[in-house]
C-alpha cells in the first residue's frame, strides 16, 4: 500500500516509517518545506497547500501533527499553538482525502478526551470530558468531519503517554530518577495511561491495515496503572528508590494551575477495547516489560 504521513519526523512518526516499509509499504512523507528526496511531498497545512500528485495511488493517510502538550507552560498563545497545530493539518487532510479519493485516514488523537475518570476505567463508548485537554481533543477528532461525511474510514487513535528509549515523557523522567529524585506526583492515585512505541507503532500499522476498524480507538497498555505504580516501576526498572512524593502545590506553582491538574494530578483511565476485540497482540502488554526494553 502507498501510504502518506504526516508528521514522520517525531517520535513515533520515525518508528513508524521504518516499520511501515519493513511491512512492504510505500511511504510518502509530508514535510513544510520544499521536497528534497524521493519520499518526500511539500505542505503548507495552515496555506492549503499540497504539493500535486501527492495522493496519487494513495490507499490510507497517517497524520501525526501536534505540538507537544507538555513542551511548554499553558499561556493563552501556546494554547493556540497547540489548538491550530492539531486542528488545521486534521481538517487539510481531510478535505484533501475526500478531494482524491484516498478510503483512509488515520489521525492522531489523545488519552485525554474523556478528562479525569477518577478510579473508572472507560472504553471507547464512554463520553467526552469538560476539561481544556478533553475540548481540545474533542476539536481535534472533529476536524476529521469532512472526511467522515466524504465516506472516507476514518481512525482516531487516542493516544497514551509513550514508553521510549529516547524522547517523550519518558525520556524527560529518566534523569530525574537517575539522580535519585524521582517521586509520586500528588497523592499518586491517578490513573497513568501509558504504551511502549513499540505497540503505537504497531497500532498505527494494524489499524491501517485492517479495513474493518474505524472509529476511536484507545492506543493504550491493556493494564492500567495508577502515578504511584508507574513511579514504583520505573524506580525498579533503573535501580533507583523512589521515596518522594512532589506535592500538587508545587507542581502548580511550577507549571501552572491548570496544566498540572489536568497532566499530572488526574488523569483517564483506559481499556483498549477496540483493538483487543480486533485481535491486536501486544508486544509490552505490561509496564515492567516496557520500562525493561526502553532502559535496556
Amino acid at each position: 500500500m502507498r501510504v502518506v504521513i504526516a508528521g514522520s519526523s517525531g517520535l513515533i512518526g520515525t518508528s513508524l516509517v521504518a516499520s511501515m516499509r519493513a511491512a512492504g509499504h510505500e511511504v510518502l512523507r509530508l514535510v513544510r518545506r520544499k521536497a528534497a528526496a524521493p519520499d518526500e511531498r511539500g505542505w503548507d497545512p495552515y496555506a492549503g497547500r499540497i504539493d500535486d500528485g501527492t495522493f496519487d495511488g494513495v490507499g490510507a493517510v497517517i497524520n501525526l501533527c501536534g505540538a507537544g502538550i507538555g513542551d511548554k507552560r499553558w499561556d493563552d498563545a501556546r494554547k493556540q499553538v497547540l489548538h491550530d497545530s492539531r486542528v488545521v493539518p486534521s481538517e487539510v487532510l481531510s478535505a484533501a482525502v475526500v478531494e482524491h479519493g484516498v478510503p483512509a485516514l488515520v489521525n492522531s488523537s489523545g488519552a485525554h478526551f474523556y478528562g479525569d475518570t477518577g478510579s473508572r476505567l472507560v472504553d471507547e463508548d464512554a463520553p467526552g470530558g469538560h476539561s481544556y485537554l478533553s475540548r481540545l481533543t474533542q476539536d481535534w477528532e472533529s476536524a476529521t468531519a469532512a472526511a467522515r461525511q466524504g465516506g472516507v474510514r476514518v481512525v482516531l487513535l487516542r493516544t497514551a503517554v509513550v514508553i521510549s528509549p529516547s524522547g517523550g515523557v519518558f525520556g524527560k523522567l529518566k534523569p530525574v530518577f537517575q539522580f535519585f529524585l524521582g517521586g509520586r506526583l500528588g497523592s499518586g492515585e491517578q490513573f497513568f495511561p501509558w504504551v511502549s512505541l513499540d505497540d503505537i507503532v504497531s497500532m498505527y500499522r494494524f489499524v491501517t491495515e485492517h479495513e474493518e476498524i474505524r472509529g476511536p480507538v484507545n492506543a493504550v497498555a491493556p493494564t492500567p496503572v495508577t502515578n504511584a505504580e508507574f513511579t514504583k516501576a520505573v524506580g525498579h526498572a533503573l535501580n533507583r528508590p523512589t521515596p518522594w512524593a512532589v506535592p500538587a502545590f508545587a507542581l502548580k506553582t511550577l507549571l501552572g494551575a491548570e496544566m498540572a491538574q489536568e497532566l499530572l494530578l488526574t488523569g483517564p483511565g483506559l481499556t483498549p477495547k477496540a483493538l483487543e476485540s480486533h485481535g491486536f497482540t501486544f508486544l509490552h502488554p505490561a509496564l515492567p516489560s516496557a520500562l525493561n526494553a526502553a532502559v535496556a
